[in-house]
């Protein structure tokens, strides 16, 4: 069994950096969240574990957003089906043997304390969600100052009020309390600013180092990552799996050893992270793109780069999946390397990414066959795009690289 050492903290810090991108523009929203949720909880005379539990859950808390549109009513301090986001990110994080505790908290970072505080769950479950319930509120409504004012400390005082009114019915009264208390500083609004924040959030990086984690462990991890992205657009559903099959199907035809084979399945799921930085509308265009998207759209694979760099253990597996738009003869984004600067496994992702797009369907055309997938694939060669012993082995096993990118 492969161990890989992975510190936990540094896999959800970029998770939360994958989150952010959702929001094209509102940004540090998870880490805010988690900064207030601490204070608070520093406030309420909680420590250790329970802390780290609750700033992991708080960078969390918007996991099961995927869309921009979706991120955008975040932006309200009341919506219709505000919960739908919070049961999809607590089934996210059940699946995740190292994250399934927080899935009650995130699930529930929407319920009314009047609601709440009757419910059949653990009392730290209980604080936990409506502490991140309250200061995700306040968060949302520091947004308008911080925009429209470009000085929060000017309008903190309606803020304060807002949720004090909300004291016993949406919150439980002694957060509030908590709150009221650790915001009457200046301090704590301006550290609100992303560089303070960012330097908040790294002393909580700091405070764990690498551990063994299996294979399986670390990737149902990755496969949160996968699925977020995947779900941004009903055209890429299940994209990043099939290139993951397709990736370490093609790796073990190629004999690499074990471990590259498992971080090939890895680098497939994580290679288009990156997108969740691009609009919805985008993504789901029937028509061609104009310069101006292909340039925007051009960035997603430095995005990935720039999501997972942070992750120590994974620089192989961030360095395949950030190269997958890479081509053979120079031509790709966004580094512009040739084959002499590209491992054969990051060649072999960025086959199996042109594969399993073909064979999905898009909204400019319909989903094609193994034949009409070879075609497009020995013309990308002839043109110098990809590289010609990756593809002349999917032809020799076509059949089976067609069902492992749709997942027959």
């Amino acid at each position: 069994m492969t161990i890989f050492n992975i510190n936990l903290h540094e896999a959800v810090y970029s998770l939360s950096d994958a989150l952010d991108l959702v929001g094209v523009t509102h940004i540090h929203h998870g880490k805010r969240v988690a900064y207030m949720a601490a204070e608070c909880g520093k406030q309420m005379g909680w420590r250790g574990q329970r802390m780290d539990d609750l700033f992991q859950a708080a960078i969390l808390h918007d996991c099961g957003v995927s869309k921009t549109l979706v991120h955008s009513r975040l932006a309200q301090f009341e919506w219709e089906k505000e919960g739908d986001h919070c049961m999809i990110g607590a089934v996210l994080l059940n699946t995740c043997p190292l994250l399934a505790h927080l899935a009650p908290v995130v699930r529930y970072h929407h319920t009314h304390w009047s609601e709440l505080k009757d419910m059949d769950l653990p009392e730290e479950v209980k604080f936990a969600a409506n502490c991140i319930y309250m200061v995700d509120r306040v968060d949302v409504l520091s947004l308008g100052f911080m925009v429209d004012q470009s000085n929060l400390l000017l309008g903190r005082e309606e803020i304060r009020m807002k949720i004090f009114e909300k004291r016993g019915d949406w919150f439980c009264p002694e957060l509030v309390d908590a709150f009221m208390q650790v915001s009457r500083s200046e301090a704590f609004w301006l550290s609100l600013e992303s560089e303070h924040v960012s330097g908040y959030v790294s002393v909580w990086l700091s405070e764990t180092t690498q551990r063994e984690m299996d294979f399986e462990e670390l990737r149902s991890i990755v496969r949160i990552f996968s699925y977020i992205v995947d779900a941004k657009s009903p055209f890429t559903k299940s994209h990043s799996d099939g290139v993951a099959r397709l990736s370490r199907y093609l790796g073990e035809l190629f004999e690499l050893s074990k471990v590259s084979c498992e971080m090939l399945e890895l680098a497939g799921l994580l290679h288009d992270i990156g997108k969740l930085r691009q609009p919805d509308a985008l993504l789901d265009k029937p028509g061609k793109l104009t310069p101006a998207e292909y340039a925007q759209i051009q960035r997603h694979s430095f995005d990935t780069y720039t999501i997972l760099k942070n992750i120590k253990g994974l620089e192989k597996v961030t360095q395949w999946a950030a190269l997958h738009h890479e081509r053979a003869d120079g031509s790709g984004y966004p580094y512009h390397l040739s084959t002499e600067g590209l491992a054969i496994e990051a060649r072999i992702v960025a086959v199996a990414d042109v594969f399993q797009a073909l064979a999905q369907k898009r909204p400019y055309r319909d989903s094609l066959q193994p034949d009409e997938i070879m075609e497009i694939l020995n013309e990308m060669v002839d043109e110098g795009k990809l590289d010609r012993g990756v593809v002349l082995c999917v032809d020799s096993h076509l059949q089976t690289c067609w069902e492992k990118a749709v997942g027959v």
